[in-house]
């Protein structure tokens, strides 16, 4: 018997005695009617089938806020965003990256208490699974691709950062493939190495697109690839993206020579919408001045590497979680403006952006006081 253990005494056995006749026996026990029988069973059935139900998965997702990390800080004794090979300066302020926490994708299914959770909250929303995970994926196959989202956005946001800072970031553009049915495709192939463009060199990322941006959609550039250490020169008809720019039909895998070195530390967070925030707290620290002045900013945004600031999902997820986490401001992008309207808590300002330099411009007006005049969205 463990030392711990206690013992507890029983109160001794009464004697004939000692018991009262006429309690014990002044009348017989009731008896159980067989429809009492069947009601206890019949709630008991309902108790479990209500608890069995309350676990099973439903065809639903739901999301809600997510964690906030500030870029500029730590978490869990480690540096989100450390940099070496040029001055750092301290800030005082917060510049809060923000996620969406969500049930329903593979290895996750959402149960029917988180389903109604989802439905009676103000800030979940709830919708059929298949609108946001393909129906034969794997959880190890989405996980795969967040985090190769996010790789791709700590890579973007570190270029255009350092560009915005005035660096020069050279790099290796390297063809991953073309787009099917574009002119590109066919003509070439994938490991061509870019070298020029219309006889314009291009040491790096910027100077190809920006080199895109002044050419009109259908006509034709030449572009000169450096294939298996040769140079070759193909004329390619170029076609019309989304916002009625040129683009060439290609997929490019760029590595890129950077001149600072810069390390973005981030775990159990994937996806590509913190890029923004990344880009932001990058050219806080290397600035002597303190941007933020202390104020607590959100955001959230894709970014690509010539800083523009693209939309994101769950941006009505990502408010509330801002201000649950002490921000006052919150940078959206501008492309997201119709999901923000109308759903902005109380206690917290919205400022839209498009790009990094807009973004830079807002958090040092908020960091000064005077944030009041900034844009923001409207229906």
């Amino acid at each position: 018997m463990r030392d711990d253990q206690q013992v507890l005494e029983q109160p001794p056995v009464p004697s004939e005695s000692e018991i009262d006749p006429s309690y014990a026996f002044d009348e017989p026990a009731p008896r159980t009617s067989p429809r009492s029988i069947m009601l206890s069973a019949g709630m008991l059935a309902s108790a479990v089938l209500l608890a069995v139900l309350i676990v099973l998965p439903a065809p639903y997702a739901v999301n809600s806020p997510g964690p906030t990390r500030n870029v500029l800080g730590e978490h869990d004794g480690t540096p989100l965003i450390e940099i070496k090979g040029a001055e750092t300066f301290p800030t005082t302020g917060e510049l809060r990256l923000t996620t969406v926490s969500g049930t329903g994708g593979p290895g996750f299914p959402s149960s029917i208490r988180d389903v109604i959770g989802g439905w009676v909250s103000a800030t979940s929303v709830v919708v059929p699974v298949e609108t946001l995970y393909p129906p034969d994926a794997s959880q190890d196959e989405i996980n795969k691709s967040n985090n190769a989202e996010m790789v791709s956005s700590q890579e973007n946001a570190t270029v255009a950062a350092l560009t915005e800072l005035g660096y020069e970031v050279p790099a290796t553009l390297t063809v991953a493939g073309t787009v099917e049915g574009s002119d590109a495709h066919g003509k070439i192939e994938k490991g061509d190495v870019i070298v020029s463009i219309d006889g314009v060199t291009v040491p790096d990322y910027t100077t190809l697109l920006d080199h895109l941006a002044g050419v009109d959609p259908g006509s034709t550039i030449t572009l000169k690839v450096n294939r298996d250490g040769q140079p070759v020169d193909v004329p390619i008809v170029t076609g019309t993206k989304p916002d009625g720019t040129a683009q060439i039909g290609i997929f490019i895998d760029p590595t890129f020579d950077y001149p600072v070195d810069v390390k973005i530390s981030i775990e159990d967070i994937g996806g590509p919408s913190a890029g923004t925030m990344f880009a932001l707290g990058i050219v806080d620290k290397m600035t002597p001045q303190d941007e933020t002045g202390g104020k607590n900013v959100a955001g959230t945004g894709t970014i690509d590497v010539n800083g523009d600031v693209g939309p994101i999902g769950g941006i009505q997820q990502k408010m509330p979680g801002a201000l649950r986490d002490g921000a006052t401001w919150f940078l959206a992008p501008s492309s997201n403006c119709n999901e923000v309207v109308g759903h902005v808590p109380e206690g917290l300002r919205v400022v839209k952006i498009s790009t990094l330099h807009e973004a830079r411009e807002a958090v040092t007006a908020i960091g000064a006081g005077k944030g009041d005049d900034l844009a923001t969205c409207t229906s």
